[in-house]
């Protein structure tokens, strides 16, 4: 393997806290080694057009506390087409990258698996995405920033839900994932979380109401948007449907769980899986995304951490909102 000189750092699909963190380190850690970094802006689509610029230590001055990702980031339908590689692979070659870190999710790891088969460009991933959907590492960069952020959100609900003695549904990001609903559900004390990964949420929220306790003054039901029965207006329109007569609000919280300072769990995770990338290429390492496992960090192969593999939901989290709920 020809030696590598110049590492090309980049992030795609959805925004993550921490990801600045992540391109901090890679920046940083590359240059100790002596060697070049060149961000490339825009992800897959600025790879292909030529957005590239050179990194120094001054590019990365005083981002670690910063949300989103300086480089920006977007989606490339032209990079999924065998032409649109071959022009990405091209704009590499022409900016002397010959080496890549790719921050994002499963997406941005299949493109990456794609480009390093069909070109042999060594690529490592660091798993940049608030879904914490991936296999290879016990969270992702962004989760936990995400999660802490729809909790400060469902307490300031639930003092209006108080005061009015209402039920508010709650609907978080999630479209294949239940991980954010569960994870909020249990630390916001929600009545029922409702997931794609379960058929019985639904049936279980419509017992509950009817049968539960009435002197409740406020519920909480989480509902993650890829939920089988729908997204939270859907539930909605059911519960006032049966239930006419509980004062049933919804509250879509959006991207404001993409926002916000990282916290110090998602800098420091964003900093080691970094650190770990460029050590990885020098060594030799490629196709693989760095993570952590019980405190360790680790390699997984990019067809092995996609989410299709996705992290088995935990019985006893389901279990412990219906027990706590009580």
């Amino acid at each position: 393997m020809s030696e590598i000189k110049n590492i090309g750092v980049f992030t795609s699909g959805g925004d993550a806290p921490g990801m600045n963190a992540a391109i901090r380190a890679v920046v940083r850690t590359a240059l100790y080694h002596d060697l070049q970094v060149t961000g490339i802006r825009r992800g897959y689509e600025g790879m292909i057009n030529g957005e590239y610029e050179p990194m120094n230590r001054k590019s990365v001055s005083n981002i670690i506390q910063r949300g989103g990702t300086i480089l920006k980031s977007a989606r490339s339908e032209e990079f999924k087409t065998p032409e649109g590689r071959k022009l990405a692979y091209y704009q590499l070659k022409k900016h002397k990258v010959d080496a890549l870190v790719a921050i994002g999710g499963d997406g941005t790891f299949t493109g990456a698996r794609l480009l390093g088969e069909e070109y042999g460009i060594p690529v490592i991933g660091l798993p940049g995405t608030i879904d914490n959907d991936l296999i290879g590492t016990d969270y992702t960069i962004g989760y936990d920033t995400a999660i802490n952020t729809v909790i400060n959100a469902v307490d300031k609900i639930r003092d209006t839900a108080e005061s009015h003695d209402r039920l508010f549904i709650v609907e978080v990001m999630g479209r294949d994932s239940g991980l954010i609903a569960l994870r909020t559900g249990v630390a916001s004390g929600a009545e029922v979380v409702l997931i794609p990964e379960s058929s019985e949420d639904l049936p279980a929220l419509l017992h509950r109401l009817e049968h539960g306790r009435k002197d409740k003054s406020s519920r909480i039901v989480m509902v993650a948007e890829g939920d089988r029965e729908g997204g939270a207006f859907e539930i909605g329109n059911i519960v006032k449907e049966k239930f006419p007569q509980i004062d049933t609000r919804v509250s879509i919280l959006g991207h404001i769980q993409r926002g916000g300072k990282p916290t110090c769990m998602d800098r420091v995770l964003a900093s080691q899986v970094g650190f770990a990338a460029v050590e990885a290429l020098k060594a030799g390492r490629k196709g693989e995304m760095a993570g952590i496992i019980n405190g360790e960090i680790t390699f997984t192969p990019f067809d092995q951490a996609c989410k299709k593999n996705s992290h088995k939901l935990d019985a006893n989290m389901v279990k412990l909102v219906e027990i706590l709920s009580l």
